[in-house]
């Protein structure tokens, strides 16, 4: 025992081993062990520049070793930087977590993230994004399909102090405790979050209090006593099994290293470690063991040597396997998870609908195709959605699959995510496209990018009511579709007639990517169309030419290809009209034979001028079609500034009232 240098001279703390299993008490001491001597070869190989970065644990082994050791296996954890005792305890093969460290193939994303930023649904683990907050509510996400489908288990997620500073962190505890979801919430506490202490984190005396101001139990306890952190895990993880709601458990510890290595350790006070390093959970507890003749000096040294060669071995198993090789072809393939869908031809029997008529029957037909399919969103139970677009549906699906939500986008869209690795769809509904801001980070950081990290994919359909109009003003009309076809990862959809709305809802439901489909709140109520009934796709992959024409070419979508018809239809014009209906990815076939129809290319858009989809559909026109042109591209948008309220300042703002001036000009060139 005596080659550890931080090894306790005496027991710090009193272990009460009444009621532990025995192979439990072992299991702890081995998954710490492991931790400790992982870490201690990876610092070595730090410094060494044969690793790019790392995140010490020591001295927080405790809470990861009793996370692992005391919930099932069959249930999800999700892990932050520190806790590397989760993946030892879930036994992934070290060869390959070390080959995640040096970014090799065989490594969990494929030399895409590094670290612990990675997940792998064999083992339950959902791995962390760098955000922290947003991954609470994915665990709330798990969590609500264990508990819809009564599967009697419960969802381990962590986060930091300086995590519960962020909204998500409050969010995500509020919906479990309004939802009463299986959640064994867990604040890693090591008094720092980087380099900022805790009195400038927070003001309550412990952060367990922020549980109880949700209806929440919670405790602080002693996050270095590995017995007392396992048997708070165990047992309130049964208590989570058993329907009776989330809990928090407050750990409170110490790292005895930087934030990361780089950062150091300056801006700590000695005392701190002095008063720490008495506390150190490996070697407090193996000096236990040792009095209480579990383990022998002869046992420890065995144990000991038999980790370290174990790790060596699996480290040159590692470094033998081939550098990763970049592909762009795998690379854009790899954005989206693979998806082959089965077209679902329309049935010859028709009725006419309206637009908000046509999305609420295509969520009827998705709702009856799909048990586990849930609906979630701010009003849409009882009052069916401030469109009553869900008007009815409590009655006939249930308020669990049609689930009101707390006003919080940004737990929901990460709670979405959750669902899906539970194996699930949901649909999410903003109240208006706008008020998705509040939920930026789940979308573009998390849904995107998910299968492109770790080959996870975010079956999830967010339904973004959209547009100006209707008189809504600068926080209700925004066209910001341009937001997300800028992110790689996620589809976008903008159906422009009720035929379409419900055939591509009905596709993009079927999707397994993150899908953001938008629906023009001004044609909800305005347009009528005959829509096949019954369930039938439209694809989400391609555009459609509304109406063929030899003078000029428009392509536009939503609102775009009515004020095209329109305005074509004053002036005349034949116009070749071609309406994207897949914004990301874009259908550059569909675009190109549209150019070709007529050679002069107007292309039209709601959005204000920079940074929307438009620009990006002119560029490419002139770099791949110059030669088919007889003129130069025109570009319609509406005006570089917020959605004004007043109808004279709202018409004068859209890109229709600039229409036909330009439309005229191309005609005449």
């Amino acid at each position: 025992m005596k080659d550890d240098n931080t090894l306790a001279k005496s027991v710090y703390f009193d272990y009460d081993l009444d009621g532990v299993p025995s192979d439990k008490v072992l299991a702890l001491y081995e998954v710490m062990l492991t931790s400790r001597l992982i870490e201690e070869k990876m610092l070595s190989l730090l410094r060494q520049g044969k690793i790019s970065k790392w995140f010490s644990g020591i001295g927080q082994e405790a809470i990861s070793a009793s996370a692992s050791v005391g919930m099932h296996s069959d249930e999800f954890i999700l892990p932050m930087h520190r806790n590397l005792g989760v993946f030892v305890g879930r036994n992934l093969p070290l060869d390959r977590l070390f080959a995640q460290w040096l970014g090799k193939p065989e490594g969990y994303t494929k030399g895409r993230d590094r670290s612990f930023h990675f997940g792998t649904t064999e083992h339950n683990i959902v791995g962390m994004i760098s955000h922290l907050g947003p991954q609470l509510a994915v665990a709330d996400g798990i969590a609500l399909k264990h508990a819809l489908a009564k599967e009697n288990k419960a969802v381990l997620v962590f986060t930091g102090e300086g995590g519960t500073s962020e909204g998500d962190f409050h969010e995500a505890l509020n919906v479990a405790a309004v939802w009463q979801l299986p959640v064994v919430f867990v604040i890693e506490n090591n008094g720092y979050g980087l380099s900022t202490p805790a009195s400038k984190q927070y003001r309550c005396e412990k952060l367990s209090d922020r549980g109880l101001g949700y209806g929440i139990p919670s405790f602080s306890i002693e996050g270095n006593n590995v017995i007392e952190v396992f048997k708070h895990i165990t047992y309130h993880g049964q208590r989570c099994r058993d329907g009776k709601g989330p809990v928090l458990l407050e750990c409170n510890t110490f790292r005895m290293r930087g934030h990361e290595e780089a950062s150091g350790v300056k801006y700590v006070p000695q005392h701190h470690f002095d008063e720490w390093s008495v506390k150190d959970p490996l070697s407090n507890y193996e000096l236990f063991l040792a009095e209480c003749g579990i383990l022998t000096e002869t046992s420890i040294q065995e144990k000991r040597a038999s980790i370290k060669a174990s790790i060596q071995e699996n480290w040159n198993k590692a470094i033998g396997y081939e550098n990763v090789q970049a592909s762009t072809s795998q690379e854009l393939q790899d954005v989206y998870a693979m998806h082959n869908p089965a077209s679902i031809h329309p049935s010859h029997e028709t009725k006419e609908m309206r637009f908000v008529d046509a999305i609420s029957d295509g969520l009827k037909e998705a709702m009856m195709n799909d048990d586990n399919l849930v609906i979630m969103g701010q009003d849409v139970g009882d009052y069916g959605g401030v469109f009553k677009i869900t008007d009815g549906f409590v009655e006939l699906f249930g308020a669990d699959r049609v689930r009101d939500t707390p006003l919080c986008e940004s737990a929901i869209l990460s709670a979405s995510l959750g669902y899906s690795i539970a194996g699930c769809k949901s649909v999410v509904e903003m109240q208006f496209a706008d008020f998705v801001s509040s939920g930026f980070t789940a979308i573009v950081n998390n849904l995107a990018k998910s299968y492109y990290r770790w080959g996870q994919a975010a079956s999830v359909v967010v339904r973004m009511p959209t547009g100006a109009g209707v008189g809504a003003g600068p926080y209700h009309s925004q066209s910001n579709e341009g937001w997300f076809t800028h992110t790689a990862g996620l589809k976008v959809v903008f159906p422009s007639s009720p035929h379409d709305a419900k055939g591509m809802l009905l596709a993009a439901i079927s999707d397994p990517n993150p899908v953001m489909f938008f629906e023009h709140k001004a044609l909800y109520r305005s347009l009528k169309d005959e829509v096949p009934v019954g369930y039938y796709t439209t694809s989400i992959d391609y555009g459609a030419v509304v109406q063929e024409g030899s003078d000029v070419t428009i392509i536009t979508y939503g609102m775009g290809v009515h004020w095209a018809k329109e305005v074509a239809d004053v002036l005349h014009c034949d116009a070749h009209i071609f309406d994207l209906r897949s914004l990301a990815p874009l259908d550059y076939d569909g675009i190109r034979k549209a150019v070709e129809a007529t050679g002069k290319v107007l292309v039209l858009q709601e959005d204000v001028e920079i940074g929307g989809i438009g620009s990006d559909v002119c560029r490419w026109i002139g770099e791949n079609m110059f030669e088919e042109l007889d003129a130069s591209v025109r570009f319609v948008s509406s005006l570089q500034s917020p959605v004004p309220f007043h109808p004279d300042l709202e018409a004068n703002y859209l890109a229709k009232s600039r229409l036909k001036e330009s439309l005229q000009q191309l005609i005449d060139y």
